[in-house]
């Protein structure tokens, strides 16, 4: 009962880190670490490398499974991929119709994050405080980035693939978010979407278009995860205290992507002149309630806005208080 009870909390924990990376602008990788599973998932992916194959020649597939935690990592992947197809189309409508109070729930969460990453810090010096100071601002550079536009090579989306999912592991960086900058955010999730309604409508032509993108993407995301796993273990055992104030920094840099109320200065026009044609935003500022009723005539949504944000430090606390803690 133990052992079943821990793998749905583990599944529940790969559904929170595929909805985190679903949104621009959050990460798996701060889930990952928030709920206690960070260092075990990077110690768990760092563990596929070449020497499985003499593992696997002298001592049994089994001993191979069990020495990349194959339990852990299927589980939780399971969660992520459940995610991942399930709540593309409906973070595409939020997203849609619903931006503010989806920022504003996600600002909370990310501000939470900061608090609950920061305070497994065991000392603050002149290293750690560098290193924080270092880690917002390379994130905050990120986030004013322009983007690139969009392209479906399938060579790009896999070189796409190989640089978001070093991001998703990283809390703070948003691997939706490198997409949208890469110009690969709409083709991959529209990708995701039209997959699970290909496969519901058994239909063999949407399910080879669709899933051959998702397809190659994975084989980036593995390449990458495989190749910056082992770098970032490496690093945690050696300063972990440094790591995890420039991991802070990240959320704190991060903020600035994730702010309720943007103003679009450039945008992209997806699908031209189709019947399907989707005005995209490329760049983007941001302003204050106040300036954003006056500027587009509507409510800022103020209090929904608050008690999003709220909804939002309230489920870190939770988290915080039942989750288990790493060693």
């Amino acid at each position: 009962m133990g052992k079943s009870k821990s793998k749905v909390t583990l599944f529940l924990k790969g559904c929170a880190m595929g909805a985190a990376d679903v949104v621009p602008g959050v990460s798996g990788g701060t889930i990952a670490f928030i709920t206690g599973i960070y260092e075990e998932l990077l110690e768990s992916i760092s563990n596929l490398n070449l020497s499985l194959f003499k593992t696997i020649k002298k001592n049994g597939i089994k001993a191979a499974w069990q020495q990349i935690n194959g339990n852990f990592l299927l589980v939780l992947l399971l969660g992520i991929g459940t995610s991942l197809l399930t709540l593309a189309k409906v973070v595409s409508y939020l997203l849609e119709h619903h931006e503010i109070p989806l920022w504003s729930f996600f600002f909370g969460l990310v501000l939470g994050s900061v608090w609950l990453v920061g305070k497994q810090v065991e000392r603050w010096d002149i290293k750690t405080i560098a290193a924080l100071i270092i880690g917002t601002a390379v994130a905050y550079y990120i986030t004013i980035l322009p983007p690139f536009t969009e392209s479906h090579n399938l060579w790009y989306i896999f070189i796409c693939g190989c640089i978001a999912i070093c991001a998703m592991i990283l809390p703070g960086v948003s691997g939706s978010f490198i997409l949208v900058l890469l110009g690969a955010y709409a083709t991959i999730l529209e990708s995701l979407s039209n997959l699970l309604s290909g496969l519901k409508a058994m239909s063999t032509e949407i399910i080879m278009a669709n899933g051959s993108v998702i397809m190659v993407f994975a084989l980036g995301c593995i390449v990458g995860l495989i190749s910056f796993s082992r770098f970032l273990n490496y690093l945690f055992k050696r300063s972990k205290n440094v790591v995890i104030a420039v991991l802070t920094g990240f959320l704190i840099g991060s903020l600035n992507k994730i702010w309720p109320w943007k103003e679009t200065i450039t945008t992209f026009t997806k699908h031209a002149g189709e019947p399907n044609e989707k005005i995209i935003p490329l760049l983007q500022k941001n302003i204050s309630p106040q300036q954003f009723e006056i500027n587009h005539a509507t409510s800022p949504e103020l209090m929904l806005v608050i008690t999003m944000f709220l909804v939002g430090i309230l489920i870190l606390i939770v988290l915080d208080r039942f989750a288990p803690k790493e060693d």
